[in-house]
């Protein structure tokens, strides 16, 4: 009767906001993040653990995010923040009285006022300050899998050299076995963004990247950094064309798609994104291939939608209108089309009944899918929905109890388990090759919402920054460097990196925090060239004092990934080939 296993991935990122304001954007996110995700989300995991339930999400966590939560000013930074948010409770409760309120508004602020002490509480306590600790004890106790994302979320298939692609995975690799004590198995691409192997030029007449060269397809840079597997978009699986199989486990004999055919001949292409399937350029596997899992739109979208979505039920905790004072929030959904003003107050006892017709709902569609592939096909189904972990707690105050329902409701079904990412691979053993067409996971499955008219100066400005630290380092061909300059040019690396964030290029095109946006890139971006400018100085002289204390401010400003080396800028992929 066990007809296939549904797989939740959460992809879990924020670009680098320590040091870099507080609010309304800066470490605010970051804090806002912890309290209504991460520790939810962590309470719900351990919770199901004390049932014998083994949670089995798989959950992406980007270096960059895991930098920040371990950093050594981070730990007072969100007790603070808890803190500021009870007393910010406590003035609301005095204020409310005085003004004669609803006597369950007054009650609301003593509700905040606890929910802000247990989430210090479960901070300092449970999770001893540690927020990657608490994910690895998780992982190390077998309960969830967590994987890793490019180093600083750059969207990759755009990226002008190899050379960045190869920075941001080692590094992704690096920083997982600096936390997790391991090789991360798979990887959550930035934007599910994917490019096949091609003669590719920039979309920019910057030179040299708009002049056409062969480049390797992400699924082989993949490949040769042991990532299997990775999360794709289902309009980019039902635009896939076949190329065969493999028939053996060490994916070293392959056939072509003629016996593909033969061998699966009552499943359409549209399918297969119940399928996991190995990803390669062309019939040329030998060059490296990766898993690719599917998110399965229609199901996703009854948890994902503003309209028909769960998050939208009438009794649940509205995001958008919050008390001025405080920026808290006292008001339920009432109705997710009607004006702020007709928002009626919140009650949390309202929820759970709410929260348990739904993932009763979502496990039914789940089943039913699974049942009519696995009859149709006679395959074992694999059914995947990715999601930002940001939905879970932040967007949706419901949504982590949400995800606990359905955790448990899945682990009684006859029909349909829960299952990690690598565990549905090891089962499955995916034999059918694919090639999968450009694209993302944004609007028009494309890369228009990172490259448009409103943010294509940034790609500029990118291209003419790796072209720089190309040229630079190429002046030490023996890497024969002094340690200055060795200090000035691994900073302006880190600066390279969290310039080609993709957070940057999506603030500016929603216009959700243009302003933050641009000027964060443009403060990475002329960092990275006064360093570069430094570095050259170092060369003739020794820097002036004005000059070391730069150096230093932009160090502790930007103080991460200590693991990082100049020779990683390296061309790895001739070392690989």
């Amino acid at each position: 009767m066990h007809s296939g296993n549904y797989l939740l991935a959460l992809h879990t990122h924020l670009p680098w906001v320590l040091h870099h304001g507080q609010s309304p954007h800066g470490v605010d996110w970051l804090c806002e993040a912890v309290a209504e995700c991460y520790i939810p989300l962590l309470n719900k995991f351990n919770e199901l653990l004390d049932e014998n339930i083994l949670p089995k999400v798989t959950i992406d966590i980007s270096p960059v995010l895991c930098e920040q939560l371990e950093h050594k000013d981070f730990k007072l930074i969100f007790e603070k923040y808890c803190s500021d948010k009870i007393e910010s409770a406590q003035r609301d409760e005095r204020n409310f009285t005085d003004w004669g309120y609803n006597s369950h508004q007054v009650w609301l602020t003593k509700f905040w006022q606890k929910w802000y002490d247990d989430r210090k509480s479960n901070f300092i306590y449970s999770y001893h300050s540690s927020i990657v600790g608490a994910f690895k004890k998780l992982q190390d106790e077998g309960a969830i899998e967590v994987v890793s994302c490019a180093a600083t979320h750059g969207y990759l298939p755009l990226l002008g050299f190899d050379k960045s692609i190869n920075l941001q995975l080692k590094l992704a690799v690096e920083n997982y076995d600096k936390y997790f004590g391991r090789k991360p198995r798979g990887i959550w691409l930035p934007e599910c963004a994917y490019r096949p192997s091609y003669e590719w030029k920039s979309l920019l007449p910057i030179h040299p990247f708009h002049i056409p060269r062969l480049r390797p397809g992400i699924e082989q840079f993949l490949s040769r950094f042991g990532l299997e597997y990775f999360f794709t978009d289902q309009n980019l699986t039902e635009r896939a064309q076949p190329l065969g199989i493999f028939i053996d486990y060490d994916k070293e004999k392959f056939i072509d798609k003629h016996s593909m055919k033969e061998n699966y001949p009552n499943i359409t292409f549209k399918e297969m994104n119940l399928i996991p399937f190995n990803v390669s350029s062309s019939e040329k596997t030998g060059y490296g291939t990766s898993i690719a899992l599917t998110r399965h739109k229609n199901i996703a979208m009854q948890v994902w939608s503003g309209e028909v979505g769960y998050p939208g039920q009438a009794d649940y905790l509205d995001f958008h209108k919050k008390h001025l004072d405080s920026m808290l929030r006292y008001w339920r959904v009432t109705d997710n089309k009607a004006d702020m003003m007709y928002k009626t107050l919140y009650e949390p006892s309202w929820t759970q009944d709410k929260i348990d017709h739904q993932s009763n709902h979502f496990i039914h569609h789940v089943e039913n899918t699974l049942n009519y592939f696995n009859k149709n096909s006679g395959k074992f189904g694999t059914l995947c929905t990715p999601f930002d972990t940001e939905l879970f707690g932040h967007w949706w105050f419901e949504g982590p109890e949400f995800i606990k329902s359905v955790i448990k409701g899945l682990h009684h079904s006859p029909y349909v388990k829960h299952a990690t990412a690598s565990e549905q691979i090891f089962r499955v053993k995916p034999s059918e090759v694919m090639s999968l067409p450009e694209g993302s996971w944004g609007e028009n499955n494309n890369h228009d919402v990172w490259c448009n008219d409103e943010n294509k100066w940034t790609w500029e400005a990118e291209y003419n920054d790796e072209l720089r630290l190309h040229s630079t380092l190429k002046q030490f061909p023996d890497r024969i460097i002094n340690p200055v300059q060795t200090r000035i040019l691994t900073q302006a690396m880190k600066e390279l990196l969290l310039l080609q964030s993709s957070d940057w290029q999506f603030l500016i095109h929603t216009k959700s925090a243009k302003d933050y946006a641009e000027q964060r890139f443009s403060n990475h971006h002329s960092d990275f060239n006064k360093l570069c400018d430094l570095s050259d100085k170092a060369k003739e002289t020794e820097l002036a004092a004005d000059d070391v204390k730069y150096l230093t401010e932009t160090e502790d400003r930007n103080s991460l990934f200590t693991e990082l080396k100049l020779e990683w800028w390296d061309d790895f992929w001739e070392k690989f080939t």
